[in-house]
């Protein structure tokens, strides 16, 4: 009996081992979590100018045509990432607060071979004239400037024919806030509404008094005789004269203006009428 049992006790022993050796090969293997590499703006020529071959434009300066009464003028400015890495878009620098850029979040990682583009508004709201902004784009392979340029086109007066102002006469003949009513309102109303100082005077104020062929009784305001000031303005813009075709423009008055826009068009004409005559001594 003790004979038989040496070969009975080696076969568990095999066992054993072999049901060890199959434990450890069904154990998997450990694995390290990988993340794809962070590109790191390398900001040490970030202040340098942009070199050639970075960023292919389709432009560096655009010009617009604005009207009037225009709030904002829009430029987009398209490009290209024409090098062979990554650039990192850190900050846009206008040339004053009315200027803006709209980016995505920055830093904007540009890859290879993209395309994309800056859309640029100017706020433009009571300027006239020719203006000239620009915009810095920064990166870290350096700065390009965009330029931007805004002609300002002057205001557009309407015109009457000779039927229309007649018609338009004999209705203020008979009421001077006839001006505000039914027809007459396309010309004299709607064109005012949510407009201040400079705009809303070529809206409304410019199609009687700035009109190339200016009625006799409509006074030319540039060459008013008597002192003038803010206080003035506000006083015949909002109350009118009676007697005359002066309508008042005060909502209180049956006009269409608020009292911000008239105090908006009384700054307005103050500062772009000057006064011609001297006041008298105090």
């Amino acid at each position: 009996m003790k004979l038989n049992c040496v070969p009975l006790c080696t076969f568990a022993g095999v066992v054993l081992v072999a049901a060890r050796l199959l434990a450890d090969d069904a154990t998997p293997a450990s694995t390290v979590a990988t993340t794809p590499p962070v590109y790191v703006p390398d900001m040490s020529h970030a202040n340098d100018p942009m070199p050639d071959g970075v960023f292919a434009w389709d432009s560096l300066t655009k010009s617009v045509n604005a009207d009037a009464d225009q709030a904002d003028a829009q430029f987009t400015f398209n490009f290209t990432n024409v090098s062979s890495g990554n650039v990192a878009i850190v900050n846009v620098h206008p040339s004053c607060g009315c200027t803006t850029a709209q980016l995505p979040q920055l830093p904007w990682i540009v890859a290879p071979g993209t395309n994309a583009q800056i859309p640029i508004t100017v706020n433009i709201a009571g300027k006239s004239g020719t203006l000239f902004k620009y915009v810095d784009v920064s990166t870290d392979k350096g700065i390009k400037r965009l330029n931007l340029q805004i002609n300002i086109l002057p205001p557009v007066v309407p015109t009457m024919t000779d039927e229309d102002r007649a018609r338009g006469i004999a209705a203020a003949k008979i009421d001077r806030q006839a001006v505000f009513q039914n027809d007459c309102a396309t010309c004299h109303v709607k064109p005012g509404q949510s407009k201040y100082g400079q705009q809303l005077y070529n809206a409304v104020c410019a199609i009687c008094h700035e009109a190339e062929h200016r009625a006799t009784m409509v006074p030319d305001l540039h060459a008013i005789k008597t002192p003038t000031n803010e206080q003035f303005w506000q006083t015949w813009i909002a109350h009118g004269k009676p007697g005359s075709f002066m309508p008042a423009f005060s909502t209180a008055e049956g006009g269409p203006l608020t009292d911000m826009q008239i105090a908006s068009l009384a700054a307005y004409l103050d500062s772009a009428i000057p006064s011609q005559a001297a006041p008298p001594p105090q």
